[in-house]
């Protein structure tokens, strides 16, 4: 794995967080081709530096990007539907893995559709947020 942006602690132009996030995703796509995210809770080289690159993105999101008016193709009903309760919650990607106690990768990759998600966090899914057990069993 060729790490890049390594200095890197802070995303400060649009131009940064589209290169980041595009070596996110071709990070991301590369561990998974190679297996390296095949079990959740994966520790290794990859895993680590999708968290790290990932975070940064979060940060920069999180101060500079409004997401309030962006609607989401293509993605799955249960995708759509914790996005909601995000924007209702008025929670971020983060927070709201935290709260379904799953690694903030796994849940940006299931929110992304490259990974599904395991029995116990498709139970916090219905649990902590009350999503419709239909769309939990369907798109899990």
């Amino acid at each position: 794995m060729n790490k890049k942006f390594e200095n890197i602690t802070v995303i400060n132009s649009r131009e940064l967080f589209d290169e980041i996030s595009a070596y996110a995703d071709a990070l991301i796509d590369e561990a998974t081709a190679n297996g390296f995210l095949n079990e959740q809770g994966s520790d290794n080289e990859y895993t680590r530096e999708i968290g790290r690159v990932s975070n940064l993105c979060a940060e920069y999101e999180d101060a500079k990007m409004n997401f309030e008016h962006i609607t989401v193709r293509g993605r799955s009903p249960l995708v759509r539907a914790l996005q909601e309760e995000m924007y209702k919650r008025d929670i971020k990607q983060k927070e709201i893995a935290k709260l379904l106690e799953i690694n903030e990768t796994a849940f940006s990759l299931f929110m992304t559709g490259k990974r599904k998600l395991s029995m116990k966090s498709a139970r916090n899914l219905y649990q902590k947020l009350n999503i419709e057990p239909r769309l939990i069993i369907e798109y899990a």
